[in-house]
């Protein structure tokens, strides 16, 4: 008798996963989803086909005679499915690019770059870049106005469950001086001095300005009033060069005129992140846009 229905392929990638992996811990990471979230999908398959499919131990789990001969079924169907997803992608690498939100500076420090570069091999996707600040990004992944974004952390915020996050690379705002500053001649300065002194600064709605704000708060202390406040990181810098001035930006950012000043006691430290849509699997011309941006900030550890 034929079964009530048919395993779908979401079923059958996680029992491939399970098997290949080794652990349903690996397996999960694998798929990008919560380990729970695994179990029940393969719960399902095993209450569908009647049986059990995997032995599960301390190690980790193995496949049962019965889910082997399932996931040797299994996988030349898999194959074809992302075979087919390859094919669809490139339609929609034809058809519509890939919306992608991201931060001011994620744009000017790397995604930019990252979209308008290639190696002049394989086709590569059309991408519709759009610049905002971190939260607006957020939402635009949230609501489905872009497919994905790069965005500034806060660590404070309150989750949306419409977005997951991934990190993507660390970043830090520093203090940084004209070339030209009395400062630019010094590695660091006090604490008192870096207070006392206005600054250029990103607008109030900007990560890089919250990202200062709250780790001053969290010391009780505070910062003398803005000198004056930029809505880009280009614009914080014009501002900076023609007053001569200190500014705080992302460290990833800064132009060749710019000297980097640490500051006693102090420090900002961030991260960019990848936000997707908390649903589904992302397509293909998404994971390709992924890659590049991956691929654009690979080395900075080594900075």
């Amino acid at each position: 008798m034929p079964s009530s229905r048919t395993p779908d392929l979401i079923e059958l990638r996680s029992l491939a996963a399970a098997a290949e992996a080794g652990t349903l811990g690996r397996a999960a990471l694998r798929l990008n989803i919560s380990q729970p979230a695994l179990t029940k999908r393969l719960q399902s398959l095993e209450q569908l086909v009647g049986m059990k499919l995997l032995e599960r131990s301390h190690r980790g789990v193995t496949l049962t005679p019965a889910g082997r001969q399932l996931y040797e079924h299994a996988r030349p169907l898999l194959a074809d499915a992302d075979a087919l997803d390859a094919v669809i992608g490139q339609l929609r690498r034809r058809a519509a690019p890939v919306r992608l939100a991201a931060s001011h500076s994620a744009a000017e420090a790397f995604v930019a770059a990252a979209m308008g570069s290639h190696d002049g091999g394989e086709e590569v996707t059309t991408v519709e870049l759009v610049t905002a600040n971190s939260m607006v990004v957020r939402a635009m992944v949230a609501d489905g106005r872009a497919d994905v974004g790069v965005a500034a952390s806060r660590p404070t915020a309150t989750p949306n469950p419409s977005i997951r996050v991934e990190t993507l690379a660390d970043d830090e705002i520093v203090c940084a001086v004209p070339r030209g500053h009395l400062w630019a001649q010094r590695a660091r300065i006090s604490r008192d001095e870096f207070l006392r002194t206005p600054m250029v600064v990103r607008d109030p709605s900007s990560n890089a300005r919250w990202t200062v704000d709250s780790a001053l708060r969290r010391e009780g202390i505070e910062q003398a009033p803005p000198l004056a406040q930029a809505p880009t990181p280009a614009a914080a810098q014009q501002l900076a060069l023609a007053r001569n001035a200190p500014l705080l930006l992302s460290v990833n950012v800064l132009g060749e005129f710019f000297v980097p000043v640490a500051v006693d006691g102090l420090r900002f430290p961030r991260r960019y992140e990848l936000v997707l849509p908390a649903a589904g699997e992302p397509p293909l011309d998404v994971r390709d846009v992924v890659g590049r941006l991956r691929a654009a900030v690979e080395g900075w550890g080594a900075r």
